[in-house]
């Protein structure tokens, strides 16, 4: 059975929890944290890395011991350790730690008090007022538990856009590798580039149907094949993923891809413009009658309809129909539109390459200039630099800087802001640098609007330049906090600043409305990947579908600009 980075991953990630909960070391529990992050962080495969011959240790955190447990993990699919562990500590324990709140140390507690092993057991001692009773957690505690178990139970279950494109890639490869096979796209969710995708959709053309069908199920990570027939089959992955694979005709191709991408509003709202033309559209073509008059290319099909192509990630109903008909449509943003990354982290900090490292691979990218803003002090667990830790960081850029040709190091620091709205550093050394990244790590349950008068706050000292990941949230982790995301863009419009994109796939923070919202106001967006390693640049292209989908252009986004402009334009006034 074939293991992908996110299998690696999840087992150093558990193993880590348990750990955590059994009190071992903590040096341990670090270790396999970091060997996840490591891991899930490569642009390529693990296994193929073993199966090249490829020395693992070279990995940033990677020694002997780990090296021969990501081998153990890719040849027989587990982790003897972990299991050994898992005799010990309920296996399910650690989902517990999912809950925001609850640590090591309170899973114990709820498992030692309550005997507590699992999500559900959890919900029913909190809705019975069991949880409160226990010495240190109270009330409030308990609602905050059933609140954020009623908000993760909500909806079908949904994988990061990056976890999809691991299992995506391969499984596309294997389609395009069988003789006859011409065309091979995935459509839904997926094609729309959304920050989440449920099952996957995939459609092919090739010269017989069946066979295609009979490879399909063939493929090595089959765990079920959930139904078959001659032209369509549904598998589900070992990794839980279904799949529903449609062999369709060339004729039918662009009808099929236009109606599998969706969204169904989209959909709806080009039936209904066709049904108005005395037309009929479906997934087999567009129809005068019982005349199918085109079919072949999704572009026909909007012609038929008298608009322009309209880009998958636009298709939402969010007035794109209207934007096409008048000519309006954005002209995207492209990954070969960014010239440079405003968020990155060297090992002065929490990151995993050193600041010449991180340099040489934004270089390897065709970057312009690459800001390091490392972390300051408030956030202790990422050994943040003081004052004069950062001093003496703006002066080896400023020595790197002198040594490298056609490329510019950006001084900058990723500053918190503290509950008053003050920042964790001084104005003198602030000033020191091209730009300064700011954002929130605590106090995230303020009000809406302390939140949002924290934020504005901040952003009256003249070295704000741009807040990261401006609403705290981790995709399927962490709830935003609370805050009025159109008076922030308007206070930064006001001001000279700039609310950021992270890029990091569980973070896509702003979503895909707030960016509409940032184009609409007239805020300009950067686009970061906030990399703490080198692989995790290459991130940045999960930032740019986000902002695609937020109707954004070249234009609209600072860092496709030359340092020169982008420097103009982060002047405050």
């Amino acid at each position: 059975m074939p293991i992908h980075n996110t299998d690696i991953a999840d087992i150093f990630n558990k193993l880590a929890n348990l750990l955590e909960i059994k009190e071992a070391n903590q040096f341990r529990v670090r270790a396999y944290r970091n060997a996840a992050s490591t891991i899930s962080s490569l642009s390529k495969s693990a296994a193929d890395m073993i199966e090249d011959s490829e020395d693992l240790t070279q990995l940033p955190g990677i020694g002997e011991d780990l090296a021969g447990k990501i081998e153990e993990i890719v040849k027989t699919g587990s982790l003897a350790q972990l299991t050994e562990i898992e005799k010990d500590v309920p296996a399910n324990l650690d989902e517990l730690m999912d809950i925001p709140g609850l640590g090591a140390k309170r899973a114990r507690k709820l498992y030692e008090e309550l005997g507590i092993t699992s999500l559900d057991e959890l919900k029913k001692a909190a809705e019975s007022g069991k949880i409160s009773e226990i010495e240190g957690f109270g009330q409030k505690t308990e609602e905050n538990i059933l609140e954020e178990l009623k908000h993760g139970g909500e909806g079908e279950k949904r994988i990061q856009i990056s976890v999809a494109e691991e299992y995506v890639i391969p499984l596309i490869d294997y389609l395009q590798d069988m003789d006859g096979v011409n065309q091979v796209e995935v459509a839904g969710s997926y094609r729309r580039r959304k920050e989440t995708v449920g099952d996957l959709d995939i459609l092919v053309t090739g010269d017989t149907h069946n066979r295609i069908i009979e490879y399909f199920i063939e493929y090595d990570e089959v765990d079920e094949v959930a139904s078959k027939g001659e032209t369509r089959s549904s598998i589900v992955l070992n990794s839980g993923i279904q799949v529903d694979l449609r062999a369709v005709s060339q004729g039918s191709y662009g009808a099929a891809l236009l109606y599998f991408t969706g969204s169904k509003s989209h959909n709806v709202k080009l039936r209904n413009m066709a049904i108005d033309r005395d037309l009929k559209i479906n997934e087999y073509g567009v129809f005068k009658d019982k005349e199918r008059i085109v079919g072949k290319t999704e572009k026909e099909i909007y012609e038929i309809l008298d608009l322009s192509y309209i880009d998958p990630e636009l298709r939402e109903n969010r007035d794109e129909v209207e934007a096409s008909q008048k000519g309006e449509l954005p002209d995207l943003v492209t990954l070969e539109d960014i010239r440079g990354d405003l968020q990155c982290h060297t090992k002065a900090s929490d990151g995993h390459a050193s600041l010449r490292e991180m340099v040489e691979a934004a270089k390897e990218k065709g970057y312009e200039y690459l800001a390091i803003t490392d972390h300051s002090p408030l956030v202790a667990v990422a050994n943040g630099l003081d004052a004069d830790g950062l001093a003496e960081q703006i002066d080896k850029i400023d020595e790197l800087n002198s040594k490298i040709n056609d490329f510019l190091i950006l001084k900058s620091i990723e500053v918190d802001i503290l509950e008053d709205g003050s920042l964790d550093l001084g104005d003198d050394i602030l000033e020191r640098l091209d730009l300064t990244i700011c954002s929130i790590h605590s106090k995230f349950n303020l009000t809406e609007e302390k939140q949002t008068e924290r934020i504005i706050k901040a952003m009256d000292n003249p070295n704000f330049n741009i807040l990261a990941h401006p609403t705290g949230r981790r995709i399927g982790k962490r709830r935003p906090y609370e805050v009025n995301m159109e008076r922030l863009m308007e206070a930064a419009l006001e001001r000279g600043c700039f609310l950021e994109v992270n890029a990091h796939p569980e973070r896509l923070d702003l979503n895909d409305v707030y960016c509409k919202l940032a184009k609409e106001i007239g805020l300009k967006i950067p686009i970061s990947t906030d990399a703490h390693r080198k692989d995790e640049l290459e991130n940045i292209k999960f930032g740019v579908w986000q902002a695609r989908r937020g109707w954004l252009e070249k234009d609209d986004v600072l860092n496709t600009r030359n340092w020169g402009d982008l420097k103009n334009l982060l002047k405050r006034s």
